[in-house]
Formats: structure tokens, sequence, C-alpha cells
């Protein structure tokens, strides 16, 4: 039971913490993935795409992580987005990352921004930070490493995996985990 009040707790306060994203983070962020090798061609690549300034994420046993996001059209905004991730599994630890999904055609943008969007539990990303390796995107099968020491490493180019490519910029944290989990999007749409 305790371990569940602890994980709680940690998920409540990364989605405190998500929630007061300023809007120059998105900037940041969004300058950061331009300059970070291969993810930079991808703005010019893709239809769109959907960006995550932080999304925190903790666990003891039992995980979660959280970030708000903006969903862009040709450089326009378009709406909002918040990702929730619950997974149970070995973990311990807490980290913070950046992360952005570009969407290669208007299906793949369509089916993000359908309500609500789910990757399945083996869909991972590329991380780019120095000394990480990942398996690539949406629906795995095909890994690459990153070298450098900052934020505008270059990567290995994957191409996109069901429409999408995901890239992570750590910011900080250590966690260890061996789990099972989707990440979940809810989209809504600007007025």
């Amino acid at each position: 039971m305790r371990t569940l009040v602890n994980a709680s707790l940690l998920f409540l306060l990364f989605s405190l913490a998500s929630q007061m994203v300023r809007a120059d983070e998105y900037d940041d962020a969004i300058k950061s993935f331009k300059n970070a090798g291969e993810s930079g061609a991808y703005f010019e690549k893709s239809i769109g795409y959907a960006v995550f300034p932080t999304i925190g994420k903790g666990g003891i046993g039992i995980g979660g992580a959280h970030g708000s996001g903006r969903v862009y059209k040709n450089g326009v905004h378009i709406g909002n987005t918040d990702m929730t991730q619950v997974t149970v599994g070995f973990q311990l630890g807490g980290e913070a990352f950046s992360q952005i999904i570009f969407f290669e055609n208007q299906a793949a943008l369509d089916n993000f921004t359908s309500g609500n969007f789910e990757f399945s539990a083996d869909a991972s990303a590329v991380a780019i930070t120095a000394g990480a390796s990942a398996s690539a995107n949406t629906g795995g099968g095909t890994s690459a490493g990153v070298s450098g020491g900052k934020n505008d490493a270059s990567t290995a180019s994957l191409g996109y995996r069901k429409g999408m490519a995901i890239f992570t910029i750590a910011k900080g944290g250590l966690m260890y985990q061996a789990t099972l989990g989707g990440q979940k999007y809810n989209y809504k749409a600007l007025k």
C-alpha cells in the first residue's frame, strides 16, 4: 500500500509540474529538437508534430508519467494534448524529458488528433542524449545509438514507423525500469 501511495504522490507532483509549462518552453523544446541532428530534418519532412517540453516520470514498483504539449500542423499551433502513462513492473526513480512526435502525413496526424490515441507497450523513442541507446519509434524493430554530450547530439536515420517518428531529450533524473505500459494521449483542438 505504501508503494502505491508513494507512486501516486510522484505522479501528482509530475502532473502539477507539467501544468506550469511556459510558452517559451515550447519554443525552447522545438529549438532543441531542430538542433538535434537527424530529428531536425523531420520538421521539413513532416506535416506536423506534437511537442512536450517536459514530461515527468517516476515510480517505485508502480509508476506514472504525465506531460502537456501542443500539436502543430505546418508550423501552426492547432491544438493541445496531454500524455499520461501508467506502468507496472520493476522500476525505481524519477526523470524528466522532452518529447516530440512527428507526423509523416495527414492520416497519421488525423489518427493522433482523433481524440484519444495510445501507443502500445512496445513503442519507444530515439533518445537524444550522451551515451543513450534506444529502439526506435512506434513499432520497435529498429535500434539506434546516439553520440555526443549535449542536447544537439546526432542520431541515426530511422524514418517513420506507422506514419510517426518519436524523439526524446533527457532533461534530468535517473530511473531504472523494466516495465509494461503504453502512453495515452488526449487531444483538444483550438477553437
